[in-house]
């Protein structure tokens, strides 16, 4: 079925799944609103631009496939659960999905502003095709939430899928972003080398040192001995990246340098996130960098801007 077909189908089932096989708890997210303006900046371009095919996450649907709305708590230091399931072409949950990066489904959540990032793993209930995980917020605000996978029966195709969450209490959020180059975390000192060009591939070499010295033990994780998430300044267009390289065998340890070779869509600016482990503990590093426009392309990021605000 192609994609017009499963959105169709979509549509036609989807009061019947949510009327009964989802229970929604404490939060639940509203329409992404990214999904309209996705559809409005291609038309004001004459279709699907190449800079918005190159981006993913930017609304609950994608490919005959949805998020349902997200159940989690309501307020900070609350315990509670997110849970939520990825629906199919008919409507219903979800439940064959293949291993990607060592997971089935990555589960990454961020603030509007760019703080908060986290990378975790849900599990599946098989049964109900629910995903869930124990969760508290830290702090209140906007939040994205992406559900990065690969369906079960699809070869290959990579799904990204994203829906807005509101935790309450005042907060100020961040109105911009510095260039970061260099962040010190847990002890280690991370720094990144490289220029992004928008429409061409750049390699992205970060280095990383404590108490300055080389680090030369770093394990792999999710596959790789490093993974990059970059979200783009404004939407948080989504782009999901990992280290050059064979895939690593347990026991295999390399540094103090990993490559990335990544593509940014458009110009601007893009918030970056590494994980990377260490005597069996994740770390997570973050950058910002500027995509300088490249030959032939196009600058969208005036667009996005202009229909976000």
């Amino acid at each position: 079925m192609n994609a017009a077909g499963r959105l169709s189908a979509y549509g036609a089932g989807l009061v019947l799944v949510f009327g009964g096989a989802f229970a929604v708890a404490t939060v639940v997210a509203p329409d992404d609103a990214a999904a309209a303006w996705q559809a409005s900046t291609a038309q004001e371009h004459g279709g699907t631009s190449a800079a918005t095919d190159a981006l993913r996450g930017l609304g609950l649907a994608q490919d005959g496939f949805a998020l349902s709305p997200v159940a989690a708590p309501g307020e900070v230091d609350q315990q509670g659960e997110i849970s939520f399931q990825i629906l199919d072409d008919t409507g219903g949950p979800l439940t064959a999905f293949a291993t990607s990066h060592d997971k089935d489904l990555h589960l990454i959540v961020v603030r509007s502003d760019g703080s908060q990032y986290r990378h975790v793993h849900p599990e599946l209930d098989r049964s109900t095709g629910t995903w869930s995980l124990p969760w508290v917020w830290d702090a209140p605000g906007s939040y994205r939430v992406f559900a990065d996978f690969v369906p079960g029966d699809e070869e290959g195709t990579k799904v990204t899928l994203s829906r807005t969450l509101e935790v309450s209490g005042p907060f100020t959020p961040a109105q911009s972003h510095e260039l970061v180059t260099t962040h010190t975390v847990d002890g280690f000192q991370v720094s990144i080398a490289g220029d992004l060009i928008a429409g061409s591939t750049a390699e992205l070499t970060i280095s990383i040192a404590r108490d300055g010295e080389p680090v030369t033990t770093l394990q792999p994780y999710l596959g790789a001995f490093g993974h990059l998430v970059a979200l783009r300044e404004g939407d948080l267009g989504y782009l999901h990246v990992h280290a050059e390289g064979s895939e690593p065998q347990p026991g295999d340890v390399a540094g103090p340098s990993i490559t990335f070779a990544t593509q940014a869509p458009t110009s601007g600016r893009y918030l970056l996130y590494l994980d990377f482990q260490v005597d069996g503990q994740v770390h997570t590093a973050q950058f910002v960098l500027d995509a300088a426009p490249g030959d032939g392309t196009s600058d969208q990021m005036n667009d996005m801007d202009s229909n976000e605000h």
